[in-house]
């Protein structure tokens, strides 16, 4: 696979964290997973982060800050992907897409009821996030280069 950026939301409502289930056909069938995809050519990653949360759930978002970067594994080797956590402004959550088909806000508790598979990686991070054990660089408005997309 050539290299790619995608981008993944970790979408806060108070106490709740927003997961997206992806749909039949998709490699994580049937797993809850953070919302997720790729930049689009001429988008920039935070436009992506605030179209794919839309597209996967409905739900309209602000990006607060950069979680981090990660590499991706196979059959991603040589991709990474940015992770922004979000506020949610608006929308119900409902899948919008092919690729989920059910879109919900977990609080800790909820998330610990759950008799459905939780992708791993989307487990590990929002219980970072519910245990607050992050680390957010917030936008640097000062920038001259896009300061929107300025996380320094």
């Amino acid at each position: 696979m050539r290299s790619a950026v995608f981008v993944g939301t970790v979408v806060r409502r108070g106490e709740e964290i927003l997961l997206v289930r992806q749909a039949s056909g998709h490699p994580l069938q049937g797993q809850w997973t953070v919302p997720w995809g790729c930049v689009e050519d001429g988008e920039s990653p935070l436009e992506a982060a605030v179209r794919e949360t839309r597209e996967e759930s409905g739900v309209l978002v602000k990006v607060e800050g950069l979680l981090g970067i990660q590499e991706l594994p196979e059959p991603q080797d040589g991709c990474i992907a940015l992770v922004y956590l979000c506020s949610h402004i608006s929308g119900t959550p409902v899948p919008c897409d092919r690729e989920t088909d059910d879109a919900r806000y977990y609080s800790l508790q909820a998330l610990e009821e759950l008799n459905e598979p939780l992708e791993p990686w989307s487990n590990w991070l929002i219980r970072r996030v519910f245990a607050r054990k992050i680390r957010v660089t917030y936008p640097d408005p000062t920038s001259p280069l896009r300061p929107s997309g300025a996380f320094l």
